[in-house]
């Protein structure tokens, strides 16, 4: 479902700007910072017991690898265009949110184990 709302946004031939005067490329990284978050604890199968430097690197892979679908998607877009530095911001996004997801499972594994 998030993957789609990125897509919808994406869709938008007219994008309004951003709430609070937010650059482009910090709206691309909170979005995929989200996805990167989704992700990890998707690939963890919601246990945080599961979650790895394997996870985090493939929920990286699976976003970045979205991220270059979106920006190609775009270039059928009227006044939309692939943008790398873009796709570097939502790469920067994932993997903020795919540590912060690493990092999330590392806590409640140690508040278990208390």
């Amino acid at each position: 479902m998030y993957m789609a709302v990125i897509f919808a946004l994406s869709s938008i031939s007219d994008v309004p700007g951003l709430p609070g005067g937010m650059s482009d490329k910090t709206g691309h990284g909170l979005l995929y910072a989200g996805l990167g978050l989704l992700l990890v604890r998707a690939l963890a199968g919601g246990r945080p017991a599961m979650i790895g430097g394997g996870t985090v690197v493939l929920a990286i892979l699976v976003a970045v690898a979205y991220g270059l679908s979106d920006e190609t998607h775009q270039l059928f877009v009227p006044t939309r265009q692939f943008d790398l530095h873009d796709l570097a911001a939502d790469g920067v996004g994932a993997a903020v949110g795919a540590g912060l997801g690493w990092a999330w499972g590392i806590i409640r594994r140690h508040w278990a184990s208390l």
